[in-house]
C-alpha cells in the first residue's frame, strides 16, 4: 500500500513537473500557495503588458505642481519646502521591528475599506517597500530585467525606474527580486535575487556604486535567491551572500563600496540581519541557514551562536528582540521556536535557550512584540504567545501565508489572498475587527506604513490606503 501512495505522488509531481515545464516555454508560471493546496496560472507577458501599459499612460499625464503661494513685499523671506521627517525607512520598519507607531491609526474602518489613494500594476517579486523623501521605492521583475523603482507615495506616479539585466526563476516560489531596498540620508540601497547590490541616488536613481555580492565573495546563489534586506549601520552597508572561506556575511563602505570586513562560512538563508543590543553589546543578529549568530558591528568578529538548522535552509522570519538579553527564534521548517538568553561570561558571550516548543511556526512571515507577548502566524493561522514561558495564549484566525504589522496596538494583516485585516492585538482571544479586499492575487510581500499611509503589494498589484486618523 505505502509503495503504491508513494508511487502516485511521484508520478503527480513529475507530471506537474513537466506541465510546469511546458508552460515556462509559453511564458506563463504555476502560482503556488504557501501550502501548495491550490494554483492558479500566471501569465508573464500579460502581466508586464499590464505594468507598461500603466506606466506609459504616467508619462502622458501631465505632473501636477502646488502652485507657490506669493507673499506680501514687506513679509518677504526665504521659500520654505516642507520635507517629512523619513519614518519607515528600513525593512519592516524602524529597527526592523515590524511595528508603525509615529501616529495614530483609524481602527473604525468602512464596510467598503480603508479611503484608498492609488491602485495599479506592478512587476513581480516579493520585496516590500521603504519611504524616504516622498517616495515609495520597491524592486521588481520588468521581463528579463529587475527594476529598483520610486513611487510618489501620495498618487503612485513613478518617479523614475532604474533596471539592469537580471532574471530569477523558480517552479514554486516564481520570477522576480527579494530583498527590500533600504533608504539612507538620500540614496537607495537594493539587492536584487542574482545578488546585484546597487547604491542610488534616492532623487534620481541614478547608480553611485554597484557590485555583485556573489561574485564577490566567492558564493552561489540559494534555491528561492537572496532575499535578505541591506542593512546600514554607521558607515557600513551589510549584506549576507553566504560565501565560504569567512564570506558569508560582509560590511562594505556605505559610500563608495569599498569592503570593510567578512566573516562566518554560513550558508545564506532567507532573513535579513538586524541590530540589536543584547547583554550590553551593540551588535548585529542573523540567522543563517545553520544558525542564530551575534556579531561584533565594527568587525563581524563572531560573539555568540546556537544552533538553528532548516530542511534546504529556509530560515525565512526574523528574529524578534524580547528585551535586552532575550530573542525569539520560529522556524516552519527547522526547530520551531526557542527563546535564546544572551550573556556575558567574562569576555565571552553565551546563548541557551530559555524554552524550546513548536507553538508557534512562522514560515515566511515574521512576529512582532506588544506589550510583553508575541504575535505571529503559526504556518497559516494567527497565534499568540508568552515569550517568557512558551505559553500560547490562542490560535484562531485563518489567513493563509500572509503578513502582519503592529500598529496603535492593532495587527494589521495582509492575507495570502490580498484581503487587509484588523485583528486587536490582546492576549485575551483572538478578535478580528474588520476585513476588506484590498488588492488581487497571491500576497506574500510585507506592507509598509509612512506617516499614516498603509502600502500593499504582491506580484501584480500595489495599492497605497490612508491608515492614519
Amino acid at each position: 500500500m505505502l509503495r503504491r501512495i508513494a508511487l502516485r505522488v511521484s508520478v503527480v509531481t513529475l507530471s506537474l513537473a513537466g506541465l510546469a515545464g511546458i508552460l515556462y516555454l509559453y511564458g506563463f508560471r504555476i502560482d503556488w500557495t504557501g501550502n501548495m493546496s491550490s494554483v492558479r496560472i500566471k501569465n508573464l507577458a500579460r502581466d508586464n503588458a499590464r505594468v507598461e501599459e500603466s506606466r506609459a499612460a504616467q508619462r502622458s499625464e501631465p505632473v501636477t505642481v502646488t502652485a507657490p503661494i506669493e507673499k506680501p513685499a514687506e513679509v518677504a523671506a526665504a521659500p520654505v519646502k516642507l520635507i517629512k521627517t523619513a519614518y519607515w525607512t528600513d525593512f519592516r520598519g524602524p529597527n526592523r521591528a515590524g511595528e508603525y507607531s509615529e501616529s495614530p491609526i483609524n481602527t473604525d474602518w468602512p464596510a467598503a475599506g480603508l479611503p484608498r489613494l492609488w491602485k495599479q500594476p506592478i512587476g513581480g517579486g516579493y520585496a516590500s517597500f521603504t519611504v524616504g523623501e516622498g517616495r515609495a521605492y520597491t524592486i521588481e521583475q520588468r521581463r528579463d530585467k529587475e527594476a529598483v523603482t520610486a513611487y510618489d507615495i501620495e498618487t503612485g506616479r513613478e518617479v523614475w525606474a532604474f533596471s539592469y539585466p537580471a532574471s530569477f526563476d523558480e517552479v514554486l516560489g516564481g520570477p522576480g527580486p527579494r530583498a527590500t531596498p533600504v533608504y539612507h540620508d538620500g540614496l537607495v540601497y537594493s539587492l536584487g535575487a542574482m545578488g546585484d547590490l546597487y547604491c542610488l541616488s534616492a532623487a534620481t536613481g541614478k547608480p553611485k556604486w554597484s557590485k555583485n555580492i556573489l561574485a564577490d565573495n566567492d558564493a552561489k546563489n540559494i534555491h528561492w535567491a537572496m532575499s535578505g534586506a541591506p542593512l546600514i549601520v554607521d558607515d557600513m552597508v551589510i549584506v549576507t551572500p553566504g560565501g565560504t572561506s569567512g564570506k558569508s556575511i560582509v560590511a562594505y563602505n556605505r559610500l563608495n563600496g569599498a569592503p570593510l570586513w567578512k566573516s562566518l562560512n554560513d550558508r545564506a538563508a532567507y532573513t535579513s540581519p538586524i541590530v540589536a543590543t543584547l547583554a550590553g553589546k551593540r551588535q548585529i543578529v542573523w540567522i543563517s541557514g545553520e544558525r542564530a549568530v551575534g556579531l561584533g558591528v565594527e568587525d563581524g568578529k563572531l560573539l555568540w551562536e546556537y544552533p538553528w538548522p532548516a530542511q534546504m535552509d529556509m530560515n525565512c522570519s526574523q528574529p524578534v528582540v524580547i528585551d535586552d538579553s532575550d530573542v525569539l527564534l520560529s522556524s516552519a521548517q527547522g526547530p520551531g521556536t526557542a527563546l535564546l538568553k544572551i550573556a556575558k561570561d567574562g569576555d565571552a558571550f553565551t546563548a541557551q535557550p530559555v524554552w524550546k516548543n513548536n507553538r508557534l511556526k512562522n514560515k515566511f512571515n515574521s512576529s512582532v512584540l506588544y506589550q510583553g507577548y508575541v504575535y505571529g502566524f503559526d504556518e497559516a493561522i494567527l497565534a499568540c504567545l508568552d515569550p517568557k514561558t512558551g505559553e500560547l495564549k490562542w490560535k484562531g484566525g485563518r489567513y493563509g501565508y500572509g503578513q502582519l504589522l503592529l500598529a496603535g496596538g492593532y495587527l494589521i494583516i495582509t492575507t495570502e489572498q490580498g484581503e487587509l485585516v484588523l485583528v486587536r492585538a490582546t492576549p485575551e482571544s483572538h478578535q478580528e475587527v474588520a476585513r476588506f479586499q484590498a488588492i488581487e492575487g497571491k500576497t506574500w510581500n510585507i506592507p509598509a506604513i509612512d506617516h499614516g499611509l498603509l502600502l500593499v503589494r504582491n506580484t501584480e498589484e500595489m495599492a497605497c490606503f490612508r491608515l492614519g486618523r
